[in-house]
């Protein structure tokens, strides 16, 4: 009976104290290392933003109606309507960026994007056709000029370029641009990022 008892008592006891062992580990002060964000340096940006390569931010879908004519020798003349819809390409060339256009202090950067500029024009030729062509009707000997068709193309490329322009296209590539490059900066590690004017 008392060996009985005494086996009991130990085992109480042991058991009080493995639960105060417990609590007190559970409820022990803790300490962490605090964690050291440490961003990138100017190579590694440069780097990593060249390998976005070409950025393409903007593109602009626009239909033009070209019209022509020319004077036929000695006299007469042919028409041409085409319309046209072109496609325009606008971004930021980052291949151009060297690690002069990058300033690093701390977890700020300040980075020198180059200009933003058109990169393609082009004709969609699926949608692009011959409206209307037509010569005089007192020449018909006088064959339509083959080349005509041709240089209401380059004149569409050249009006649509000019209305993406007015229309704020760089403008918009140099906002896009930097919206993605200060996404990737972030992720770098940087906590403030400062965009300096273009250069030209």
């Amino acid at each position: 009976m008392w060996a009985r008892l005494k086996f009991y008592l130990a085992f109480g006891l042991a058991a009080v104290f493995a639960a105060c062992a417990g609590y007190l580990y559970l409820t022990r002060p803790r300490t962490t290392a605090p964690i050291v964000r440490t961003a990138a340096d100017a190579p590694t940006v440069v780097r990593e933003i060249q390998q976005l390569s070409e950025l393409v931010t903007v593109r602009y879908s626009l239909q033009k109606v070209i019209g022509l004519e020319e004077q036929k020798i000695p006299f007469g003349a042919e028409s041409l309507l085409l319309l046209v819809r072109a496609e325009v390409l606008a971004g930021v060339d980052l291949g151009q960026l060297t690690e002069r256009d990058v300033v690093i202090t701390g977890t700020v950067v300040n980075v020198r994007l180059p200009s933003p500029r058109v990169l393609r024009v082009y004709l969609d030729d699926k949608h692009t056709r011959v409206w209307d062509r037509r010569k005089t009707w007192w020449t018909p000997w006088v064959g339509f000029n083959p080349e005509l068709d041709q240089k209401a193309r380059r004149i569409a490329l050249e009006d649509v370029q000019a209305a993406a322009l007015e229309m704020g296209i760089l403008r918009e590539a140099e906002t896009n641009a930097r919206r993605a490059i200060e996404r990737l900066l972030r992720l770098l590690g940087f906590t403030e990022i400062v965009f300096v004017q273009s250069a030209s």
